[in-house]
């Protein structure tokens, strides 16, 4: 639980995680450097990205304790366990798997699993999910977190799918706890020109949003 525990702080120090999609593998540590410089202390590479066991190692490696440094996408628990071993030190998935979450369980590891209905939520929080994936978010909208939030309070929300800076306002206030960011925070095209300040300025604002 001490573990857990730790990563779970890391999380909600900035309230966001970052979601490293299919980036290039071979510029992960300035990536990952500038989300730390940005107030994001927590970044899961996802298991469809090539490379993204070595990209996990590689962050952990050069961060240390400084950031968590998880799995994303993780539909099962062999893939999980791949994860794990590679130094992961959360698992989140699109889906609700109890497999993977009691995978994580097993090992000491926060488990943060994807669902879209009060009943899925309920089902893995039972199960021992230390955090829920409200997904895809931007579809079910900020007030549906706010309609769940209520009876379902004392679970800790993230909501992922289609959310930046543009929408984080109306989730935070809708009552999510923490935010799962992807492609506007990870931005392609910035990455490729080596422009890494960019990544750095948009994390530092959309950290600014859950203060």
């Amino acid at each position: 639980m001490k573990y857990k525990a730790e990563v779970y702080e890391k999380i909600m120090a900035g309230r966001i995680v970052a979601i490293l999609r299919k980036i290039d593998v071979g510029k992960v540590k300035e990536i990952a450097r500038a989300l730390l410089e940005g107030g994001i202390y927590a970044m899961e590479v996802t298991m469809d990205t090539p490379g993204a066991l070595e990209a996990i190692q590689t962050i952990k490696s050069d961060l240390g304790d400084r950031a968590a440094v998880g799995a994303g996408t993780v539909l099962d628990p062999e893939t999980g366990r791949l994860a794990l071993l590679s130094g992961a030190e959360f698992l989140v998935a699109p889906n609700l798997n109890v497999d993977v979450i009691r995978l994580g369980n097993r090992y000491g590891r926060l488990v943060i699993p994807g669902c879209a209905t009060p009943s899925e939520i309920e089902t893995a929080y039972e199960v021992g999910a230390d955090i829920v994936k409200l997904f895809p978010a931007v579809d079910l909208g900020a007030g549906y977190i706010k309609n769940v939030k209520g009876p379902l309070g004392h679970i800790t929300v993230m909501a992922t799918g289609g959310v930046g800076i543009e929408n984080a306002d109306a989730f935070f206030a809708a009552g999510a706890d923490i935010l799962g960011v992807g492609g506007s925070l990870i931005n392609k095209e910035a990455i490729a020109r080596g422009d890494f300040q960019a990544i750095t300025d948009y994390a530092t604002e959309l950290v600014a949003k859950g203060k």
